[in-house]
């Protein structure tokens, strides 16, 4: 017996290399998909302009940043000046792209450039250098100025997940303290922190004398993770049936004590009392009730977004303060 075939009609003249072009297509579009899902980051420009002045016999540089996509639009995240590969100071985009950095600078020619460490959208760029000059420090009132570095593995810009912590050496760098009659005392501090995280330094208190070349402390910055959801204790405490028939009679007691000897007026302010504290003791207006009915609270994380961390050193003759600080710039993930 021999078989039967059906031709479709369909079917006739389609060709092989139809076929195969069919599945070529077929293969390429998932393709395309996962490219366009997979798009390259758009390539940004930075630029950077900076003019020194004189402050207080130093040389301090401001320096104005931009970057921009290559789509016109401005970029976001984190920018740096650097001399030599070496970071002087960072600091966080606005919502215009824009960035506005001081640094102090030691007497001579400088050539700065700006860094933009890009995003999730942002490719790295880095502008031209610019050229600038310092004039040497004059004699005078003596000074100083502050410097961070990241401690290995940390780099910069710092990036920390919630519940993290990074380090960073901070360094206070004397300005004319051949002036100095006594040492100075620099206490350091730091601000701009997002919420729920924190910074220490140790020491805080750094002293400077009329020989002091450098001194350094170290600064720790602390995140905080999520915690679990609303905890509530398994066992909470008990009635305790022997404490209770001590501490009602004696309530009595001096309510009644309390009742013979006072006036009608004084006897209802005491009886308000004995009823008010009773009813904390036994609602949830106690906190010990509240604690073991409901749990402590959870902890919230650090928000995720980039923070220009500025790092302060204030020093105090009795008379003026001097107060001098740098930038640098934090990521939470």
């Amino acid at each position: 017996m021999r078989g039967i075939f059906c031709r479709s009609p369909r079917l006739e003249g389609f060709s092989t290399k139809a076929l195969v072009a069919g599945l070529g297509i077929a293969l390429v579009l998932p393709a395309l998909g996962m490219h366009a899902e997979t798009a390259p980051a758009v390539a940004t420009y930075t630029t950077l302009s900076a003019q020194t002045r004189n402050q207080d016999g130093r040389s301090i540089a401001s320096a104005s940043v931009v970057v921009t996509g290559e789509d016109g639009l401005p970029a976001s995240g984190a920018v740096a000046i650097e001399e030599r590969g070496r970071q002087l100071v960072g600091a966080a985009l606005d919502a215009k792209g824009k960035a506005t950095l001081e640094v102090a600078l030691p007497a001579g020619h400088h050539a700065l450039h700006a860094v933009y460490f890009g995003d999730s959208e942002h490719q790295v760029s880095t502008s031209d250098v610019t050229e600038v000059h310092a004039d040497a420090a004059t004699t005078g009132t003596p000074n100083f100025s502050v410097s961070v570095a990241p401690v290995p593995p940390a780099a910069f810009p710092l990036t920390l997940t919630p519940g993290q912590s990074g380090n960073v050496a901070v360094t206070v760098t004397p300005v004319n303290n051949a002036a100095l009659s006594g040492p100075m005392f620099v206490t350091l501090s730091c601000s701009g922190l997002p919420d729920f995280s924190s910074c220490t330094f140790t020491p805080e208190n750094v002293e400077i004398s009329a020989t002091t070349a450098t001194v350094t402390s170290s600064m720790v910055i602390e995140t905080q993770a999520e915690s679990g959801s609303l905890s509530k204790p398994a066992i909470g405490p008990k009635a305790n049936p022997v404490a209770w028939a001590f501490l009602l009679p004696g309530a009595l007691a001096l309510a009644g004590f309390g009742w013979r000897r006072r006036t009608m007026l004084g006897r209802l302010s005491l009886l308000v009392l004995v009823a008010l504290v009773s009813v904390l003791g036994t609602t949830a207006c106690a906190p010990r009730y509240n604690y073991f009915h409901h749990g402590p609270q959870p902890n919230l994380p650090t928000p995720a977004g980039t923070y220009t961390i500025t790092v302060i050193g204030q020093s105090s003759n009795g008379i003026t303060a001097i107060t001098q600080s740098t930038t640098m710039t934090l990521t939470v993930k």
